[in-house]
């Protein structure tokens, strides 16, 4: 599955992506929990202890105050990452598969306005793991990705998802892509 698909649960929307990754889980496991290698794609660093119940800061580049706090909730390597990062909460899921490693994303909102915006700023985080993975170049600069991945998502999810303008517009950064 390429795109992401989102599942309301309650009060709450989540968005669930799921990518086969040729790499084996170990080393996908270091690129979304070392520093180093969040840098290539996450959008924020990740500062904190790696252990469930550790408070967490994120910054976006460039941006030395107004960090989002949030909590580690969940540490199992190589298997598994979760994290409350401000209102949302992301998972990360590694699966073996084969020679390789299923990774399954997901980010947990509060607010329904946003998650078009987001989802496709998620989805090009992940177009960026898969290349940082595969030692190649990104197909593609951040906004030329994201925004035909906006206009899909807002129609796959409805106008309600889409409330909130692009990055940097309406409530300061995308959550995805900064």
């Amino acid at each position: 599955m390429r795109h992401g698909t989102l599942e309301r649960s309650g009060d709450r929307w989540t968005v669930r992506f799921a990518r086969r990754l040729a790499h084996p889980p170990e080393k996908v496991w270091r690129a979304v929990t070392e520093p180093g290698h969040l840098a290539a794609w996450y959008p924020t660093s990740i500062e904190g202890e790696r252990a469930a119940g550790a408070a967490l800061r994120f910054r976006f580049p460039g941006e030395d105050e107004d960090a989002e706090t949030g909590e580690m909730l969940v540490f199992d390597p190589p298997k598994a990452i979760g994290f409350r990062q401000g209102e949302d909460v992301v998972g990360i899921e590694l699966r073996p598969d084969g020679d390789g490693t299923e990774l399954v994303f997901t980010v947990t909102f509060g607010e329904i306005g946003r998650v078009s915006r987001d989802t496709a700023g998620w989805h090009v985080c992940l177009e960026f793991l898969a290349a940082h993975l595969d030692g190649t170049e990104p197909p593609g600069d951040t906004r030329s990705l994201w925004e035909p991945l906006n206009a899909h998502y807002t129609a796959e999810f409805g106008p309600e998802s889409a409330t909130i303008g692009p990055p940097g517009e309406g409530s300061g950064g995308d959550g995805a892509t900064g």
